[in-house]
């Protein structure tokens, strides 16, 4: 083994110990492993960036416009309202729901596909007698499946493309992805339908608009003339145990006392940390004139040190809104719980960062997150993705928060009315974009930057919102690991693992090497990045197949259907963390439908890629 080869293992064995770490985003991991590259001369420095010019990052940058473009128009919302069913059963309800969720998925973004369903699916649950866990596992397990069906629907798959083109062997089209991905996802989503109510775990959670979101902890300050100053926290807990409710920590003096003694008296200015639901918060306060902390002053105190001026761009939204509408109702307060989104702009933040209360004129009541509460103060907690925050404020403000920073609002809402006009265009848009690929008329990277262009000309998506509809880290991503598996050609390094697989463990069967392939990339994908095991596995699986002197395309499909089956964690994909808060669910819950479903993809899909893709 040559020195450049031990150096881009020892690269590669970090970078993943740090993906399975996940203390650090992927976009920074994959960054750092690029500059590792490049300092020890794996990468040459006028070559590092290269990957932002790559066919695969500005397929996806695009694709990602242009389903901000379907779901500005509301075009989304019509074919949900038009093609799911409102009065069928069960199973025909599951898999009209999911069958959606994986035609969208195959023609744009997978979150946003799921981010637009997941309130739909919550209404439907209690319709069909389900948790809501048991409908929002199925639908993003549907969502997975719906993007390898074709070349946009998932970024590995252009960067299997993008891999098969650079072996000289050119681009996979749209739909060469479709025959197998087709049947795999169609069987999956059957599947799924069927076992989702037996396999995924029924989480219970009472809540205000009727569907399980796991309990909330959140802080109560107790006032000078409340009833609960002088008595035990025994005593408290017993005024409101039918709601459920317990003390997990007392604040008193800015010292936090986890877990106290039930014999400590409250004191008037006492901090009390409840881990409740939201029926049990509304108790507590009711029973003992308490207060929400968020509502308080404190939050404020150290929010905002520099003073401001008092002009229009400085006071808090809700004053601007108020002074700008007559509309009494929609200053009216308002609760909503909102999940947060991966790459949400809240995402590493806390309450007093992002300055809720001063900034935008709402409360951040409670927090949930992986269906237990956070031990950490409420305005200091550091939000995460699949977080659900329970909001206060007006309507038009909350709503504006959900638009500026990429959460999902739960429950009931009203689904954008479709503009006809603009959501035709949009759609007119999507299918040209499409129509170029599969009629050969331009490569898959300048026929959707085409579709960019009508889209910043007829401005189906608002051109300050352009940027904002890219998943950076994503692109970054995708950017960095790209010149990084160029590395692992370039050594030698792929071509050493390639042979050790073959000769090792597939012991020179190319059936066996196929299996071996596919196995281990839906392993890699279900503990680290979906994109990144794709970029990683596309050398390997190309210097597998000129081991073995078979057809390359076997072995990249192999990888391209393997990066896309994510079930056994809720990190493997983004879908799957973006459940975790509504859905109550906990790290282990996922494996339990996730691992048959595995099976069936193995077992389809093996068959499949020999018979379409013959070695």
């Amino acid at each position: 083994m040559t020195s450049p080869q031990l150096m881009i293992f020892a690269v590669l064995a970090a970078t993943m110990g740090l993906f399975l770490w996940g203390r650090l985003r992927h976009d920074v991991v994959a960054l750092a492993a690029l500059m590792a590259c490049v300092i020890v001369g794996l990468v040459p420095a006028n070559e590092a960036f290269a990957g932002f010019g790559h066919p695969a990052v500005i397929t996806v940058a695009s694709v990602l416009i242009l389903s901000q473009g379907l779901q500005n128009t509301g075009a989304v919302d019509w074919m949900a309202r038009s093609m799911l069913p409102r009065e069928a059963g069960r199973l025909t309800s599951m898999l009209a729901l999911l069958g959606l969720g994986a035609a969208l998925s195959g023609f744009m973004n997978n979150v946003g596909a799921m981010a637009l369903l997941m309130p739909i699916a919550v209404q439907l649950s209690g319709r069909i007698d389900l948790t809501p866990g048991q409908v929002l596992m199925p639908l993003a397990f549907g969502t997975i499946l719906g993007g390898m069906t074709t070349l946009i629907g998932t970024p590995p798959n252009l960067i299997v493309s993008g891999f098969r083109a650079e072996a000289g062997l050119g681009h996979f089209g749209m739909f060469d992805f479709a025959p197998v991905g087709v049947a795999v996802a169609v069987l999956g989503v059957i599947f799924v339908a069927l076992l989702a109510s037996r396999l995924v775990p029924a989480r219970k959670s009472v809540n205000t608009k009727g569907f399980e979101t796991g309990a909330y902890m959140t802080e109560l300050r107790v006032p000078e003339k409340s009833k609960a100053v002088g008595l035990t926290l025994n005593l408290f807990e017993r005024e409101i145990e039918e709601s459920g409710a317990q003390i997990v920590a007392l604040v008193r003096d800015d010292a936090r006392i986890n877990a106290p003694h039930r014999g400590h008296r409250i004191r008037s200015g006492d901090i009390l940390v409840l881990e409740a639901d939201v029926e049990a918060l509304a108790e507590a306060v009711s029973v003992f004139d308490i207060k929400l902390e968020e509502k308080g002053s404190s939050m404020d105190k150290d929010a905002d040190a520099a003073p401001a001026k008092e002009d229009a761009s400085t006071k808090p939204k809700a004053e601007t809104a108020e002074a700008e509408t007559d509309v009494g109702h929609e200053n009216e307060l308002v609760l909503r719980e909102l999940v947060v989104l991966p790459g949400s702009s809240i995402v590493g933040r806390s309450a007093r960062d992002i300055r809720l209360r001063t900034r935008y004129g709402i409360n951040l009541l409670a927090v949930s997150r992986d269906g237990h509460s956070p031990r950490a103060r409420l305005r200091t907690l550091k939000l995460k993705s699949g977080d659900l925050l329970l909001m206060q404020g007006p309507a038009v403000i909350i709503n504006e928060f959900v638009n500026e920073t990429g959460c999902v609002p739960l429950g009931e809402r009203e689904l954008r009315i479709p503009d006809k006009r603009m959501a035709l265009i949009a759609g007119a848009i999507m299918l040209g974009a499409v129509l170029i690929v599969t009629l050969g008329l331009l490569p898959a990277a300048p026929a959707f930057a085409l579709g960019v262009l009508a889209t910043m000309l007829f401005r189906t998506v608002p051109l300050q919102q352009l940027y904002t509809a890219i998943d950076w880290p994503v692109i970054v991503l995708l950017a960095a690991l790209i010149p990084v598996a160029g590395a692992m050609q370039s050594s030698g390094a792929a071509d050493l693992l390639a042979r050790f697989l073959v000769d090792t463990i597939a012991q020179g069967n190319a059936v066996a090497a196929l299996a071996v392939v596919l196995v281990t990339t839906m392993f890699l994908s279900d503990v680290m990045n979906n994109a990144a095991t794709a970029a990683v596995l596309c050398p390997i699986a190309i210097g597998i197949a000129a081991t073995l002197g078979v057809n390359p395309d076997s072995f990249l499909m192999a990888v391209a259907i393997g990066a896309s089956c994510a079930f056994l964690t809720p990190i493997g994909h983004q879908n799957n963390t973006l459940i975790l808060g509504p859905g109550g669910f906990r790290f282990g819950d996922y494996w339990k439908l996730g691992l048959p479903l595995e099976v069936l993809v193995v077992a389809v899909s093996l068959p499949l890629l020999l018979w379409v893709w013959p070695l």
